[in-house]
């Protein structure tokens, strides 16, 4: 099975063929942040687990703009970083649903043996862990403080 970074590599050319503007560009950006990060820091080369960590950065990244456009009524911008999250996203496994992410969630509290909101913390290091690509650290943080405030 080819990795992540070898997917990207080949998509990317064809999407040259195709002459597909949007996921052009959205791939070499991508492809552009993991030559940064692996020039940067310690790791020479990025596995598949890193890849996914600068994916899920830029998704975050193109949402925040994506809603100070909406903010400064600038639609068209805001529908074009939309566009290129649905491109980053294939690049992540699949979500879970947010049924699936409350058991999950609720399993850690249990392995935390948390009972207050004070221990949030600790919830999220073992969620964190558990969930990486799976959920976004926010929908997670939001969950985690939910279950744990009807606990009080």
């Amino acid at each position: 099975m080819a990795t992540l970074k070898e997917r990207l590599d080949t998509e990317l050319k064809d999407a040259m063929r195709a002459k597909d503007e949007l996921k052009l560009s959205v791939l070499r950006m991508l492809k552009s942040a993991i030559k940064y990060k692996e020039v940067e820091g310690e790791a020479r080369v990025l596995d598949d687990a890193g890849v996914m960590t600068i994916v899920g950065t830029l998704i975050k990244q193109r949402r925040d703009s994506a809603a100070q456009f909406k903010d400064a009524n600038r639609l068209d911008l805001a529908e074009k970083e939309e566009k290129e999250i649905a491109v980053l996203q294939t690049y992540l496994p699949a979500q879970l649903s947010s049924e699936q992410l409350a058991e999950a969630v609720k399993g850690c509290i249990v392995e935390a043996g948390a009972k207050t909101l004070k221990e949030l913390g600790a919830v999220m290091k073992i969620a964190s862990a558990k969930l990486k690509g799976q959920a976004e650290g926010k929908a997670i943080s939001e969950e985690v403080k939910a279950q744990l405030s009807r606990m009080a």
